[in-house]
């Protein structure tokens, strides 16, 4: 059982001004895949003070997938890819980019996404954008193939071959 941990950027859901559905249904979507849910936070969009909690979560071994969500756009507040490449070791642009083609069927708006998808240590870190119809899209996409990529991250699978 793989351990995620949530960071929802917002700052009104920091404040307690926003009910954070994009969170919640992060957690719900990977509980059913069986996840455990082992850290969740709503923090500001402050790009210190996201790079700091992810750079913890991993550093610390304390989870081996950061999913956040908020703060991919272009508003100024966005904040979350600067933070996530901030700490990055290792890109990983295809998860993003098959997540941007992915919600291309639905908005021409995914086209505006800067989620990044990055490695640290042994934790993998995606960001994904911050409304709950998006997340959902987003998590479609993703988690046919999150398993495997997770196991070879971690050692316990070594081939990616076909044949």
């Amino acid at each position: 059982m793989y351990r995620v941990g949530i960071i929802t950027a917002s700052d009104k859901g920091s404040r307690g001004e926003r009910i954070d559905e994009s969170g919640q249904k992060i957690k719900d979507i990977v509980s059913q895949f069986g996840y455990e849910v082992s850290y969740y936070k709503v923090l500001p969009d402050d790009k210190e003070t996201l790079s700091n909690e992810m750079k913890k979560l991993c550093d610390e071994n304390l989870v081996d997938i950061i999913l956040t969500t908020g703060g991919t756009g272009f508003s100024k507040r966005d904040n979350t890819p600067e933070a996530t490449l901030e700490i990055a070791e290792k890109l990983v642009p295809g998860i993003s980019e098959a997540v941007r083609n992915y919600s291309m069927q639905f908005t021409k708006k995914a086209m505006l996404s800067r989620a990044v998808s990055v490695i640290r240590k042994e934790t993998l870190i995606i960001n994904m954008p911050g409304s709950p119809k998006a997340v959902k899209e987003s998590m479609e996409c993703i988690m046919p193939a999150l398993n495997h990529g997770l196991d070879i991250l971690k050692g316990t699978a070594s081939e990616c071959a076909r044949k």
